[in-house]
């Protein structure tokens, strides 16, 4: 079992392994560039899904609607920011390093990329939302404790910006996993050793 002093690390590393990736992903998908957009995102599957699963686990054994927004818009930017992550990274720079350089996108690869830009939107809103309410729901259980989360806004504001790309969005997936990490530590602390580790589910 993770202890309580290893857990915040533990739950601040998916985002900022992705502010690390984002130092390595390419500005535009071209042909020269599909290799390494490929294996970027290759290595973003692995994390996205736990950043929205680490924002989840600020609220959890609690049955309460705020706590159940979180998990629902934490859910939403795991799932539909992964499917961006899988046709626009993955699929999209598997098939461009295959074309020949001064190729033309044909009407249906456009168009596979549009549809993924549009779940990337709403994964990205879900963030954001869920940004928001923590802040809400931190500051009002923990006051001074909860300040952290005041960098959950611009962090998830420039992932919406920027994705993970650098600078914008390398700084948003930093502020997104200090905060997590922070936040993590300050509930661990708040409930004690034994309350963490014993507290059953459902209790707030």
């Amino acid at each position: 079992m993770t202890s309580s002093r290893s857990l915040p690390v533990v739950l601040a590393l998916p985002a900022l392994a992705l502010a690390v990736a984002g130092l390595f992903h390419p500005h535009t998908l071209v042909p020269a560039t599909a290799d390494r957009w490929y294996v970027v995102h290759v290595a973003g599957l692995l994390a996205f899904p736990l950043v929205g699963l680490a924002l989840a686990w600020l609220v959890r054994g609690r049955r309460d609607p705020v706590a159940w927004a979180v998990r629902l818009t934490a859910y939403g930017f795991a799932v539909l920011y992964t499917a961006l992550d899988v046709i626009y990274g993955v699929a999209a720079g598997d098939v461009t390093r295959d074309m020949a350089e001064g190729y033309r996108r044909s009407a249906d690869f456009s168009a596979m990329l549009r549809t993924a830009v549009d779940l990337g939107e709403v994964g990205s809103w879900s963030l954001l939302c869920c940004a928001a309410v923590l802040v809400v729901d931190q500051l009002g259980r923990h006051g001074v404790a909860g300040l952290p989360a005041l960098a959950l806004l611009p962090g998830a504001w420039l992932v919406h910006r920027d994705h993970i790309f650098s600078p914008g969005g390398v700084v948003g997936m930093v502020l997104l996993g200090l905060a997590t990490g922070l936040l993590a530590r300050n509930l661990a602390q708040t409930r004690g050793p034994s309350d963490a580790t014993n507290r059953p589910l459902g209790a707030s």
